[in-house]
């Protein structure tokens, strides 16, 4: 084979630095979103944030004296210092508005508005120690320390408190954790089990129970003002039928125990006042939550759509760095970290507009939802909101994942507005977000002694019009958490 040169001209996409960071920053959370840019801004000194998080916090000078107004002093420091040519800001706000520099940089905010202190009269004005929390094993250890017991027998306790889960249950049998034990100490299982029904006896109810049957046992034997044959009855269901009990076959529950509907009501509700979990309200969890990126609030206008400038951090190319820079038209590092300063600055007007876009386009085709709520939502897809914008699907995706909107039906995520589609006897289209709320409603309003079935359930959406197989209704049934026709009767 020959060998020769040849030229060719091809054309090919490449993604720039600045396009990358645009499309990294527009899929990120709100809380990750925060991290990257606590990142950014430790390796940028070009940049700043002009925001304080700790703004309203109260600070302590060398003395030991409060200073009010450290908050006060530095944001009045930071609007005195002359912006440098050629600088960048960001600042976030509630409605978009673009101004060209002189320079021709775009500076870009939300009409700045004025974050407002808080009242004196506010609970939260001043910040407040969080109270020590108390863990399981020390309050049953407190309990143990009040009793006159000998130092033997309180280790044996804090052992059987030490084998808990965070439950409250014991994990192990006492055989295991016995055999565990060195042989020279000469403890014997009965001391063990002595332990253990001291532990049993404690507070909450519940605690050191090995299975949810002797839980629920221990608690409706603590329980006061509860007639003798309901309690016996109550225990007899929780020791030896309470698979029939979760199950609630009732009928059979009546032959076995030889009692009518009334009797088994009234232990119904006492085990019902027991908790299976006794330890749980010890946990140390802390519960997560979620900061909206946009919030729907109706006006004189319809609904309006507001960026929560909570969440939008205020950034700018910091102007002393930059004017020394300019000065000594300085090369190298710095020139192209504030190049990127610049970038960023874009980047992140870029990705609060595209929020606000996307926002208000799926609004404005949801306005039945925030009228009438979930039955009236329409299906709903990326494409044509990628159409109505003129950006791509696979932006829209970037935007509507892991981004809240705070409506008066309360927190959702952007993506939970788009929704497959569903034909109608008319020849129309419904939402399967609508028909799971169809669902809810039906199932809400049902009679619990003679709950309504998946068939039935399907043969009711179809006489509103909607064709639902009963295998569709029953994997929307199950979307909802909501459990199947056995478990939702009642006496």
């Amino acid at each position: 084979m020959k060998q020769s040169l040849q030229l060719r001209v091809s054309q090919h996409l490449a993604l720039t630095p600045q396009l990358q960071q645009s499309i990294r920053l527009l899929q990120l959370s709100t809380l990750e979103l925060q991290q990257e840019l606590e990142q950014i801004l430790a390796d940028n000194p070009m940049l700043e944030r002009v925001d304080d998080p700790l703004d309203h916090s109260v600070r302590l000078l060398a003395d030991g004296a409060i200073n009010a107004n450290a908050g006060t002093a530095e944001k009045s420091a930071a609007e005195e210092a002359p912006a440098a040519d050629g600088e960048s800001t960001y600042e976030g706000g509630e409605g978009g508005e673009s101004q060209e520099s002189g320079n021709g940089e775009a500076e870009w905010s939300f009409d700045d508005v004025a974050r407002t202190g808080k009242a004196p009269e506010d609970d939260d004005a001043r910040p407040q120690l969080e109270a020590h929390h108390v863990t399981l094993r020390e309050h049953l250890l407190e309990q143990m320390r009040l009793g006159s017991h000998e130092i033997r027998d309180r280790a044996l306790v804090e052992l059987v408190v030490d084998a808990l889960d965070n439950n409250g249950y014991l994990e192990e049998p006492l055989e295991e954790i016995h055999g565990r034990l060195p042989a020279e100490l000469e403890i014997e299982l009965e001391e063990l089990t002595i332990a253990l029904k001291l532990v049993q006896s404690f507070d909450p109810a519940g605690v050191g129970a090995r299975n949810a049957a002797e839980c629920l046992a221990l608690q409706i034997r603590r329980m006061p003002k509860i007639p003798m044959v309901t309690r016996r009855m109550a225990l007899t269901i929780v020791e030896q039928h309470l698979s029939l009990f979760a199950q609630r076959d009732f009928n059979k529950l009546k032959k076995l125990l030889d009692c009518d509907d009334e009797d088994l009501r009234e232990a119904q509700y006492v085990i019902r006042q027991c908790n299976p979990h006794p330890g749980a309200i010890f946990a140390s969890d802390a519960a997560d939550y979620v900061v909206p990126d946009v919030i729907v609030k109706r006006g004189k206008n319809g609904w309006q759509v507001t960026l929560n400038h909570d969440v939008m951090p205020r950034l700018r190319v910091n102007a002393l760095y930059a004017n020394i820079l300019k000065k000594n038209k300085g090369e190298g590092s710095l020139t192209s970290q504030l190049q990127e300063a610049k970038w960023l600055v874009k980047n992140m007007r870029q990705r609060f507009d595209t929020i606000l876009r996307v926002a208000q386009a799926i609004v404005e085709r949801q306005r039945n939802f925030f009228s009438h709520g979930a039955v009236a939502m329409r299906p709903l897809v990326l494409r044509e909101i990628a159409d109505t914008l003129g950006l791509h699907e696979s932006t829209i995706s970037r935007v509507t994942t892991q981004k809240y909107m705070l409506t008066p039906h309360g927190m959702f995520e952007l993506k939970y507005f788009f929704g497959s589609h569903v034909a109608t006897e008319s020849g129309g289209e419904a939402s399967s977000t609508a028909i799971r709320a169809l669902i809810k409603q039906l199932i809400g309003a049902e009679d619990t002694k003679n709950p309504l079935s998946d068939s039935k359930i399907a043969e009711m959406l179809e006489e509103q019009g909607m064709v639902v197989a009963r295998r569709t209704v029953a994997k929307y049934r199950e979307a909802l958490r909501i459990p199947p026709v056995n478990l939702r009767k009642s006496l």
